[in-house]
């Protein structure tokens, strides 16, 4: 390994986990560490959103500013019980577990959200172009018929938005979202950050707001771990102040400018972990 091939896993959250993550990578980049850089960028639900801005060069102090304006004309939403069931039946699904991910997306086929334009009509004011980056982007989402899993980049023939639309259907909250004809769910019914994904890379930086899991494995800090001796990562979730700013409601936007601002306190307490496994 060379030891300079960097990556940036951004994970799921909701619209306050996009909020913190931005915050997060202002205040860092405030700091002097600068995660923008990074040679692969994994963004999974909330973190397609950020890593999709990123890479295609809106500004963070840009971005940043955004997420503290007042927040109008978003659609609000919870992630009650009953979601959370069905991601923790599909996570410890034994044996096959694109069955397991199978029930979840059969599941929001059937229920009744708001229609695919609308939603995907917000993801195309948050992400801004349809363009996909030069810069290396893994967008992970989940066939909701069959539970495949789909990794979307460059190549992969849909539109940028399609595919953050795609990764960020919460399922049984926002409607599956169709791309080339396939309707897909969240990336995050997979795995909150998909961290396997930046394997290959020597230096990985997680920012995960959520970092529960049904299994152990999927934790982002476990799958961190899992990508080898030689890798040199670090995870960063949300702290005791931020946790509190985000609120019990990762879909509440009211929550937004809260996140962003906490995010970006939080930098001054992680730069240094981060610091020594970037620089």
């Amino acid at each position: 390994m060379t030891g300079d091939r960097r990556a940036l896993v951004l994970g799921g959250g909701g619209v306050t986990g996009v909020a913190w993550e931005i915050g997060l990578l202002y205040g860092l980049a405030e700091l002097g560490v600068d995660l923008t850089g990074a040679d692969l960028f994994v963004g999974t639900s909330a973190g397609s959103v950020v890593a999709a801005e990123v890479t295609t060069g809106v500004p963070l102090d840009q971005m940043y500013a955004t997420q503290r304006a007042e927040a109008t004309g978003e659609i609000a939403a919870r992630i009650g019980p009953t979601v959370l069931l069905h991601f923790a039946v599909a996570g410890l699904w034994p044996g096959d577990r694109r069955i397991g991910r199978a029930r979840i997306g059969r599941a929001a086929l059937r229920t009744r959200t708001v229609p695919e334009a609308e939603r995907r009509a917000v993801i195309a004011r948050r992400v801004g172009t349809d363009v996909w980056p030069a810069t290396p982007l893994l967008i992970p989402a989940v066939v909701a018929e069959t539970g495949e899993v789909a990794v979307f980049d460059k190549g992969s023939g849909v539109s940028l938005i399609d595919a953050v639309a795609a990764s960020c259907a919460v399922p049984l909250v926002w409607p599956p979202m169709t791309v080339n004809g396939t309707r897909y769910v969240d990336g995050g019914v997979r795995s909150v950050a998909n961290v396997d994904l930046a394997e290959g890379y020597d230096r990985v930086v997680v920012i995960a707001p959520m970092t529960r899991a049904a299994r152990r494995a999927d934790r982002p800090d476990a799958q961190a771990a899992a990508l080898g001796a030689g890798v040199r990562s670090v995870v960063v979730s949300p702290d005791s102040q931020a946790a509190a700013a985000i609120g019990p409601n990762a879909l509440d936007p009211a929550r937004r400018a809260s996140a962003a601002e906490a995010g970006r306190a939080q930098a001054a307490g992680a730069v240094e972990r981060i610091r020594e496994v970037w620089a």
